[in-house]
């Protein structure tokens, strides 16, 4: 595909776009955008404008030119004069003529009211918050179409990209088995001290160096084995889970069990690995969405978080000389694996920056569904009155966990979307083990983040 021919319109045109959060998703598309022909982003909001404004001085704004904007007439002024312009008030967008909203803040609850915000300005909606996408992505997308916008999940991010390698795996008429994600942190054995590092911890693992070949072991066998030798660091995360969820809703996947699989693998290995249990995978269903974490020794290559998917090898001979040259199939032949090994966050958003604005398309679907929630999970006793903080670089809630369970309205027995009951406190105690109820959490009935999931659940989507 020629990209360059795909998005010709950029040599004519240039998209103006804002961005809504300046972490470090932010400023790389901040950074990136200013060597993009056709592509310009020169507003950014934040809670504090000061960070927005240290944010565009860090990425090559000359910061003696920024206007920090409080009002709407500040506003127009300071985008007539082509400053870089730096707010905190997203109700400002209305005001300048973009045509591109990221909103990238990573908080479900600002990230609904942005959109919301957006949408009602007539802006293209580039959703970076997946926190927000996995609880009301559907009706956000609804809301966008029926204005004529689009609100697309981003490239440079693995939902997109994911969704983006299985559609061409079904383009090109390969039957797909299995599609997921690494996680975002490799494991890194070291077999000279028996430990193994992930995301800068280093823990003991004196067991794990009879895991590290399968040999002739059955998978399921070798995937436990690892996961027990390797029990000191967490192998479950929310946001897989989360990116999973969004993916599911966009093409209609689901997980083969509610929390993944999760396997500790080599990125030779995932031909054998994401494969039905029928070949001696992991996978009682198929096609099914998973994470896997990277296995590799010190110095080894990296899968980088990037995205994967396992296909069915129904010709043996051109799947053989797809090995020969250096593809991973399984020892079977059965199933191959073909892997994009990257993700390059703000680096490569412009391609969805150029897709919606353009050619009026999202980077994802044009209308994704309830399929999926993202639902909350005890991991020990809650008791009631337990706030639940979605805190840290993986927005995650102390002693809580995802899972994912079919799409369902919210009721008072149903499952809790995970983000919806993040920053509430718990009404009633939950016991280990349990799912969080819609009735276990004290809901703000003045959340737009609530708003929005019910009209999403009012919605006729069959």
């Amino acid at each position: 595909m020629n990209h360059l021919r795909m998005f010709a319109g950029r040599e004519t045109r240039r998209i103006e776009c804002a961005l809504i959060g300046s972490g470090g998703f932010g400023r790389s598309f901040l950074s990136q955008a200013r060597h993009v022909r056709g592509l310009s982003c020169r507003l950014a909001f934040d809670r504090d404008p000061a960070i927005a404004a240290a944010a565009l001085a860090a990425t090559g704004h000359d910061r003696a030119e920024i206007a920090q904007c409080a009002d709407a007439a500040q506003i127009r002024a300071a985008w007539a004069a082509g400053k870089p312009i730096a707010a905190s008030n997203p109700e400002l967008l209305a005001e300048v003529p973009v045509e591109v909203v990221l909103e990238a803040t990573g908080n479900p609850e600002a990230g609904a009211r942005h959109a919301r915000l957006a949408i009602e300005a007539d802006k293209h909606v580039v959703m970076v918050t997946k926190e927000t996408d996995s609880v009301v992505g559907p009706i956000l997308a609804r809301m966008a179409a029926a204005r004529g916008r689009v609100v697309s999940p981003v490239d440079g991010d693995q939902p997109s990209l994911l969704i983006g390698l299985a559609t061409w795996a079904e383009v090109v008429g390969l039957r797909l088995v299995a599609a997921g994600k690494s996680s975002e942190y490799d494991f890194v054995y070291d077999p000279a001290i028996r430990t193994i590092t992930s995301n800068g911890v280093t823990v003991p693992a004196p067991d794990f160096g009879a895991w590290t070949l399968a040999g002739d072991r059955p998978w399921p066998e070798v995937a436990a084995g690892r996961a027990k030798a390797a029990a000191a660091l967490p192998q479950r995360a929310v946001p897989d889970l989360c990116e999973m969820t969004v993916v599911a809703n966009a093409l209609g996947l689901g997980p083969d069990r509610a929390d993944l699989h999760a396997p500790i693998a080599r990125i030779t290995e995932l031909a054998d690995v994401m494969a039905p249990a029928a070949d001696g995978g992991l996978l009682a269903r198929a096609p099914a969405l998973d994470v896997f974490h990277c296995l590799r020794l010190p110095g080894e290559p990296s899968f980088a978080g990037g995205v994967f998917v396992t296909v069915a090898c129904e010709d043996d001979e051109s799947w053989a000389m797809l090995k020969g040259k250096g593809h991973v199939v399984a020892r079977n032949g059965r199933t191959a694996m073909i892997g994009l090994p990257r993700h390059l966050l703000g680096l490569e958003a412009a391609t969805t920056v150029f897709e919606v604005a353009l050619l009026g398309q999202s980077s994802g679907v044009a209308s994704p569904r309830p399929v999926i929630d993202l639902t909350a999970h005890a991991d020990r006793d809650l008791p009631a009155g337990t706030l639940l903080s979605a805190e840290g670089h993986h927005h995650s809630i102390a002693h809580v966990s995802g899972r994912m369970t079919p799409a369902a309205a919210l009721a008072e027995d149903a499952p809790i979307p995970y983000y919806l009951a993040a920053g509430r406190r718990l009404a009633r105690d939950v016991a280990a083990g349990q799912p969080i109820r819609c009735a276990d959490v004290a809901l703000d009935e003045g959340s737009e983040l609530l708003a929005l999931r019910r009209a999403q659940d009012a919605q006729d989507w069959s």
